[in-house]
């Protein structure tokens, strides 16, 4: 069976593509990073993401909520100890506080899906973000041996752990999203062997910006998997909300975020908004987060479910590695190339 890293060597990017720009010996924001109307930039505060609590009786209920009228939520009492959290942010930290050089030792090959590098959205827009990432399918070891020759273990454990403990969530919120959409967890037959699931780390660093309202961290998107549990302390997320316009996510200490993707859009039927995203530099410190993408093994072919009676289904089965491959060619048109 082929792996989520395996699918991505199929679409090749160019080098420039992948070399994130050296922040440290900047002290302007480069034509190539600047984009245009930065009032856009603004969000609308009166309004926030549903916060909810997983031990609450009516989780489902909430959650389902959640994922048809905003597309997003903060989830408390995750089982995710605070104490990991911070283990996390400080290899994080450690990480992109390398030199330059020593990070593009870890750089991502062309036909890569691990290692570090821009985001991979970045070759669909005409402006770079101000960002640099690092992406971790599966064991982190070869690409920390380069970044730590003698002093990668602990960053490897530490990030085995997190992988293995947002997996657990991961399913908890599934089964409680399945639980909503009255929907048997025997028709998702990958669901009940833990570790079938494809899962990504994708770690993040927005560097301090010596112009922030000419800098976009990452351009508007929303994401190929079933949902993305991020990990955030610092200000900068925001979403794009029907009727609204963007919504800043703040950051609450404990909590995680979640936000639908493509694949639960398809899943269930377009009742769930695949949420657009976006990461402005609002705040003059250097800010990291670290998303967890959460979807079927890529040979699993996906279908809308739990459809009431009468209703048809608004997208023909896919299979995750046809879908990948057509996020992969067309940022904004894989959804409608699968409608029927």
């Amino acid at each position: 069976m082929s792996t989520l890293s395996q699918v991505y060597t199929e679409y090749p990017l160019n080098l420039q593509q992948i070399i994130p720009l050296d922040f440290d010996s900047i002290a302007t924001v480069p034509d190539s990073h600047a984009w245009p109307d930065s009032d856009g930039f603004e969000s609308n505060d009166r309004f926030s993401i549903p916060t909810i609590d997983l031990r609450d009786p009516d989780a489902a209920k909430l959650i389902g909520h959640a994922c048809e009228t905003w597309g997003a939520f903060q989830v408390v009492n995750h089982d995710i100890s605070l104490n990991l959290l911070d283990e996390v942010e400080s290899e994080v930290r450690r990480l992109f506080s390398l030199p330059t050089t020593r990070k593009l030792k870890a750089l991502r090959s062309p036909g890569g899906a691990t290692g570090y590098g821009l985001a991979r959205i970045s070759s669909f827009f005409n402006k770079f973000m101000w960002h640099e990432g690092f992406t971790i399918m599966g064991s982190p070891t070869d690409h920390a041996k380069e970044l730590w020759p003698h002093e990668y273990q602990k960053f490897c454990d530490i990030m085995e752990d997190y992988q293995k403990k947002m997996e657990e969530l991961a399913r908890n919120l599934m089964r409680q999203i399945l639980k909503y959409l009255a929907t048997s967890e025997e028709e998702m037959d990958w669901f009940g062997s833990p570790g079938s699931a494809s899962i990504c780390l994708q770690l993040n660093s927005y560097p301090l910006c010596p112009d922030p309202r000419r800098a976009m961290g990452l351009a508007p998107h929303t994401d190929t998997s079933l949902f993305t549990i991020l990990h955030q302390r610092t200000s900068g997320l925001q979403i794009l909300k029907e009727g609204i316009g963007w919504v800043s996510v703040r950051p609450t200490t404990g909590a995680l975020v979640v936000n639908v993707g493509d694949l639960l859009h398809i899943l269930s039927n377009a009742r769930f908004p695949g949420v657009v995203h976006r990461v402005v530099l609002k705040e003059a410190k250097q800010r990291y987060s670290v998303a967890f993408f959460y979807a079927p093994p890529v040979d699993f072919h996906l279908f809308p479910l739990a459809l009431s009676s009468g209703q048809i289904p608004l997208y023909r089965s896919v299979s995750v590695a046809e879908y990948v491959g057509r996020k992969a060619k067309n940022l904004d048109k894989a959804l409608s190339s699968i409608r029927i």
